[in-house]
């Protein structure tokens, strides 16, 4: 990690050397992009089911988990949540006890510094798994899940967690309910997703950047349908991404 910068929500994020990218949309905010394409959408649409198992790919700096529980705590949500997330960097899950958190985390701080040392962390509505490894192996261990945060570096440095054979084992690590939420919108991650099994959606949250949701199972919500075999018809040289 070779840069540190303050996003405009006021949060800060880095810069990763080795995908050559950064953690957060540095034009959006790292907590606002947490909200926006992840977490919001998600729990619109499980917003009756009291426990959700989650599956947050990659663990990072922890914006994604940790925006999860300061939306629920500030919504005075009644939910139970098991969150499970892979992350490879060891070394920088231990420096979160000293990264530079905003306001918005102050009374996560206990969690932060427990995820940090033990990489687990448990109370009585809640519970938090981190997998210091290889994600491809750890999604193999695990079932039952009800969002994904499928919030990798992206496809073109870091492919192995976009591909058929990733998402199958998404796909039969999760519940027929599930939801996966996702920034990209790309077609070959699409149809890597669809070949998958999943069915594609499209949300446009902010009026500007589209983004992805994958079902298991085609359904009426407040999404566009993206009819993938269609796309494909109309364009040949659409491919997915395999291993």
């Amino acid at each position: 990690m070779t840069e540190f910068i303050k996003t405009p929500d006021g949060s800060n994020t880095l810069y990763s050397s080795k995908y050559k990218q950064y953690f957060h949309d540095i034009k959006t905010g790292a907590i606002k992009e947490s909200l926006v394409k992840h977490i919001i959408p998600a729990f619109t649409y499980h917003k009756y089911k009291k426990n959700l198992k989650i599956l947050d790919i990659c663990f990072g700096l922890g914006y994604n988990t940790l925006s999860t529980i300061y939306y629920i705590q500030n919504n005075n949500l009644e939910k139970k949540l098991g969150i499970y997330s892979p992350e490879f960097d060891l070394e920088l899950i231990e420096s979160l006890k000293d990264f530079e958190y905003p306001k918005e985390f102050e009374n996560l701080k206990q969690i932060i510094l427990e995820l940090a040392e033990n990489k687990k962390y448990e109370d009585e509505n809640l519970k938090i798994e981190l997998y210091i490894g290889d994600a491809r192996e750890y999604i193999k261990t695990i079932k039952d899940i009800d969002i994904v945060y499928q919030d990798a570096f992206s496809s073109e440095v870091n492919k192995e967690l976009w591909s058929v054979e990733y998402f199958k084992d998404i796909y039969k690590a999760t519940n027929e309910d599930c939801i996966l939420t996702t920034y990209s919108v790309a077609t070959k991650v699409r149809l890597s997703l669809y070949k998958a099994g999943f069915e594609i959606y499209e949300i446009n949250p902010i009026g500007k950047k589209k983004q992805t949701i994958a079902l298991k199972t085609k359904k009426e919500f407040d999404a566009k349908y993206i009819d993938m075999e269609l796309k494909q018809q109309r364009n040949k040289e659409a491919k997915a991404i395999y291993d």
